[in-house]
């Protein structure tokens, strides 16, 4: 089997692994679709602050899932258009634009990330966005930033929120103690019941892998697409228990020493040339 073979088998088990996981996200309180519907904001404060107003700008969000974050820039006055592998997903986030009343300024589709500029065409979009939990599910950073930059129109942005690749070498329980390789970047197959929105669901597709991107590997592949990088920064909070040791702090999670802090997410902004 080629190599190319071999990672579209994993991507197609991970196309499995969500797809299953698509009805325990819309149910579970994590998600919390009842308050959404109801006006709550799923989108970090820094994500707002950050990419600013979005007021009449088309937003593409890859990788999108069931759509909440898609349709909060849709609430913030974007047309917005989402992405995702899953067709479960897509029903979800379709049904979701729906009931509160956006379908008319936001769509979904069912597709591979990397074949968007195809499904919307090129140049479509002022704002490409990508939010957190996505970039790992990519077996190749730099097809991606090519994608991402293709799709977006001139001075168009790139705006991605992500959780830090330090946390990913970190270990589970005091968050601190670095137990993996920074710098392997293979696939990590691995076997997981349940969902982090659920550990005690039932699941049948437990088979998941990832791809370890460093930061580095971000940021260079996204200046390598021909984008302009504005700013990369990182944060100290992230949206749920990353490992033990973290303390909830206003819906989100840190570390309980102010004084003593790693990186837990970062945010990344970069513009096409006008």
């Amino acid at each position: 089997m080629s190599d190319a073979d071999s990672t579209a088998n994993l991507v197609e088990g991970n196309h499995r692994h969500w797809d299953e996981r698509v009805a325990i996200h819309t149910r579970s309180p994590f998600y919390d679709l009842d308050g959404f519907r109801a006006g709550a904001e799923p989108l970090d404060r820094f994500q707002l602050d950050e990419l600013g107003d979005v007021t009449g700008l088309d937003l593409v969000h890859l990788q999108c899932h069931i759509g909440l974050d898609t349709l909060s820039w849709a609430r913030h006055g974007a047309r917005v258009s989402g992405l995702d592998f899953s067709e479960a997903a897509v029903r979800a986030a379709s049904g979701l634009a729906a009931d509160i009343g956006l379908d008319h300024r936001a769509r979904f589709v069912a597709a591979d990330v990397h074949d968007a500029v195809d499904v919307f065409g090129a140049g479509a979009f002022d704002v490409v966005y990508t939010g957190t939990g996505a970039l790992m599910w990519l077996p190749d950073i730099e097809r991606w930033a090519r994608t991402a930059a293709g799709l977006l129109r001139p001075g168009g942005r790139l705006y991605l929120a992500e959780f830090h690749p330090l946390a990913d070498v970190l270990d589970d329980g005091d968050g601190v103690t670095a137990v993996h390789d920074y710098f392997a970047r293979g696939a990590r197959t691995y076997e997981v019941s349940g969902s982090y929105a659920d550990w005690e669901a039932e699941t049948t597709h437990n088979t998941a892998t990832e791809w370890h991107h460093t930061l580095g590997d971000v940021i260079s592949a996204v200046a390598g697409a021909g984008l302009r990088i504005e700013f990369v920064h990182e944060h100290g909070t992230i949206a749920f228990r990353r490992c033990d040791a973290l303390v909830a702090d206003g819906g989100r999670f840190r570390y309980p020493d102010r004084s003593a802090r790693l990186p837990l997410t970062y945010s990344l902004a970069a513009s096409a040339p006008s």
